[in-house]
């Protein structure tokens, strides 16, 4: 009986193609965008789900209360993990790594005079303990010994395979870490290539013993953003009663005046998640960002079945005789239910497989656009979602017409008095083309305002020159910044070089000092930490910083005084700029000593993402770790190479790179780029499925006012008023839509604006561009079929009359 139903199911869809290509069409673009996403969501929401004990690691993170509310830091104090392990020996298993990004990596040749072949690598330092927590497997070496030596490395099977051609070969090998003679570290062990789906992007780990002289041991104050502290809970013991614990563990090992200074735990299943935090990736992706795209998914289909159903309807019209004929010849309710399901299910299915081959042919682009690693792997996710989809779609689709088709009075129909009067659902498919189009204007505007918000971002003024600047990283080795003064000097000697300044941080930087201070000889710490910004004192004509009062600090390797800028003041309680002039600031327990000679305008230190902080800059040279250079206009490649030249003559040991300031900053919103471009194209796909229901909504229109249409031109009615009588229809109904989609996107996007400290208004202009795009799109869809019908033979239509 049921192949039976697929039998003729077959020969009716092989009757109505075009029906059934506009219908596949319409489904395998909403199926392939929901299939996408999917694939999308799924890969998220896996990352670092792969470790035996995931339910019961934690990082253990800062918190620390500031007059401004809660600060949170991914990092820790060095000491941490030592307390941790001393105060609570229940603990499993307790570990540091410590992450340095683009750092020198150089082969020691066994050759004498061959020469030695550097790379620039992402860099951990790892307690040995570390990979009994995380389970990233060893192709060679033990993972308990690996790294408990002092100078010993693991590497990655990729990573062993570009410094020695074989991974087999590379235990006992050599490589030396930032050019230091003393940390020539021994490979003792190979990795597995890490998985993309991990927020640990390792790809050479030293033993943490090599840091020394970088992990600050005895210092219980300051925490490192690159210093990860995790733990393994035991069974017994959950993470509200250990954040308990922590309280008490911060009271007891931070000194008496800075009791804000607290930890609390984050668990794994969060660290891909919480943007407060952060990763080694240096990226995250919100649960409300994962929800955000599933509803667009879920959208994008239901308007996709609404497609189907609007053109399933519209064709029901050509379809009434033969379902009279069925009644007549003793077919009943049921089975021709049946009969339309299983031609929507065979749609459905090859809807599907047109989907299918248009993800594979897409995911390329989005893999680029995301910078992501996806892939359409055959397995129970996959199937349990192609299943799932193929029911969904099936009967939300399918049952409605099927009900309105088997639901025809046979005598009327074949008396051929059916009219949509008869057919009824007319004001169904009314109520299904405004939810399309509610749908499509709402990701309309949200397109809109996400791409005026990354343009203000990209426009606004930020306080200092940001273009034409050029930053090249110093060298870490102990002769950097005698080396700098004279490459500086050498630099400013160049025809397309206009200045030239050396510090620790660009203006605008990911990477910030906050620091605690003292002020005018207080007694107890300020209740706030501004970000310290160590420059020479070219810095501010290097990035026009504009003064507003005082001075800048005067040409020094220590600190001689301090340049604050405008919301310093402000957060110290002075009106005017020039007020806080010669007050004293006091820093590192009184090592550090200065009075603030000047005071700059505002500008962003960090993302346009975050609120505006106070700012003190200071001359440190100890801690200059960037050259910036301000670049003529108009300036050639030639110059670019002459920085080049002279970089590498000064320091020919180490890789020279640069980075223009402008593409830096373009990276603090790398990721709301990308989801720009996505739902533009979500946007546009939502558009085409609700086009192409309207224009089964103007056929099935069409069909049902043939004979009014004959009328009308027998009496004189013009092609243009005819176009008329089915345009204003839908006109309309997008005008509703309308009505219902702008408060929608006004209240998601001016939630989503939240996230952002310094935003765009939602101005009236986003919204009007909006209705007017949907009618013009509207318009050209219907155009052909409305005419169409306009010029159609009167004689024809009125023949049966």
């Amino acid at each position: 009986m049921l192949k039976n139903y697929f039998k003729n199911a077959w020969q009716n869809l092989r009757s109505h193609k075009a029906y059934v290509a506009m219908n596949s069409i319409g489904l395998a673009v909403g199926i392939a965008a929901c299939l996408l996403i999917f694939l999308l969501i799924q890969y998220e929401t896996s990352f670092d789900n792969f470790h035996k004990n995931k339910e019961r690691i934690y990082r253990v993170v800062a918190a620390t209360k500031t007059g401004d509310g809660m600060n949170y830091s991914k990092g820790s104090a060095f000491p941490v993990a030592e307390g941790l392990r001393t105060d609570y020996p229940q603990l499993e298993h307790v570990a540091r790594i410590y992450g340095r990004d683009n750092q020198q990596i150089t082969l020691l040749n066994d050759k004498a005079n061959a020469p030695q072949k550097k790379f620039k690598e992402n860099v951990f330092f790892a307690e040995p303990e570390f990979f009994d927590i995380f389970n990233f497997p060893f192709l060679a070496g033990d993972s308990k010994t690996a790294l408990s030596e002092i100078n010993t490395a693991v590497i990655t099977q990729e990573t062993a395979e570009k410094y020695f051609g074989d991974w087999h070969t590379a235990i006992g090998k050599y490589i030396k870490y930032d050019n230091d003679k003393d940390k020539v570290c021994k490979v003792t062990g190979v990795l597995e290539n890490i998985p993309a789906n991990t927020d640990f992007p390792l790809q050479v780990v030293l033993s943490f013993k090599t840091s020394r002289g970088e992990d600050g041991s005895t210092d219980w104050i300051s925490q490192d953003g690159s210093l990860n502290t995790f733990v393994v809970l035991p069974k017994n013991l959950s993470s509200r009663q250990f954040d308990n614990d922590l309280k008490t563990f911060a009271k007891k090992y931070t000194p008496a005046e800075y009791t804000n200074h607290g930890y609390i735990l984050q668990p794994l299943s969060n660290i891909h998640y919480e943007s407060e935090f952060g990763t080694y990736r240096g990226s995250t992706f919100t649960k409300a960002l994962i929800t955000a795209l599933s509803l667009i998914g879920l959208f994008l289909l239901m308007i996709a079945c609404i497609n189907f159903i609007n053109l399933a309807t519209a064709q029901a019209v050509n379809r009434s005789k033969e379902v009279g004929i069925r009644k007549v010849l003793g077919s009943s309710k049921k089975q021709l239910i049946i009969q339309f399901l299983s031609e929507t299910f065979l749609i459905t299915l090859t809807s599907v497989a047109i989907a299918i081959v248009l993800a594979v042919i897409a995911l390329p682009a989005l893999n680029n656009l995301l910078q992501t690693s996806l892939e359409i792997q055959p397995g129970f996710p996959l199937i349990a979602f192609l299943f799932s989809i193929i029911i969904i779609t099936t009967f939300l689709s399918g049952f409605y017409p099927a009900v309105v088709l088997s639901g025809f009075n046979p005598i009327k129909v074949l008396k051929s008095k059916f009219t949509s009067n008869t057919a009824g659902g007319l004001s169904m498919r009314r109520v299904l083309v405004v939810f399309q189009f509610t749908v499509a204007q709402t990701l309309i505007i949200g397109t809109f305002i996400v791409v005026s918000q990354m343009n203000f971002f990209q426009n606004a003024s930020m306080g200092f020159d940001k273009d034409e600047i050029v930053m090249v990283p110093l060298p870490n080795d102990s002769v950097r910044l005698f080396k700098a003064d004279a490459l500086k000097t050498q630099l400013l000697q160049q025809a397309g070089i206009k200045n030239v300044s050396i510090s620790s941080f660009s203006p605008m930087d990911k990477a910030s000092w906050d620091g605690n201070f003292k002020f005018d000889n207080a007694v107890k710490k300020s209740d706030f930490d501004p970000d310290f910004k160590w420059a020479d004192a070219d810095y501010f004509k290097t990035y026009n910083i504009q003064f507003v009062a005082g001075r800048p600090y005067y040409p020094a390797d220590t600190v001689n005084g301090f340049v604050v800028n405008e919301l310093m003041v402000k957060k110290l309680g002075f009106k005017k700029p020039e007020d806080i002039i010669g007050k004293k600031i006091t820093i590192f327990d009184g090592t550090m000593v200065a009075p603030v000679v000047g005071v700059v305008k505002d500008f962003n230190g960090n993302s346009l993402k975050k609120e505006m902080k106070p700012v003190v800059l200071g001359s440190w040279k100890l801690v200059y770790r960037l050259i910036n250079i301000k670049l003529q206009p108009q300036h050639s490649k030639q110059t670019l190479a002459t920085i080049e030249r002279l970089w590498n003559n000064s320091y020919p040991d180490f890789i020279y790179e640069y980075q223009f300031l402008d593409d830096k900053i373009a990276s603090f919103y790398k990721q709301e780029n990308q989801l720009s471009q996505l739902y533009k194209i979500f946007a546009c796909i939502a558009i085409f499925i609700s086009c192409l229901g309207l224009y089964g909504f103007v056929s099935f229109m069409a069909a049902q006012r043939t004979k009014e249409v004959g009328i009308r031109k027998v009496l004189g009615a013009s092609v243009i008023s005819i176009v008329y009588l089915f345009s204003n229809e839908f006109t309309v109904l997008i005008g509703f839509a309308f009505l219902i989609a702008t408060p929608l996107a006004y209240f998601f996007m001016h939630h989503w604006l939240q996230n952002f400290a310094y935003r765009i208004d939602m101005g009236v202009g986003i919204f009007l561009l909006t209705i007017f795009i949907s009618e013009m799109i509207a318009w050209l869809t219907v155009a052909h079929r409305a005419i169409k019908a306009a010029v159609a033979n009167p004689v024809t239509s009125l023949r049966s009359e």
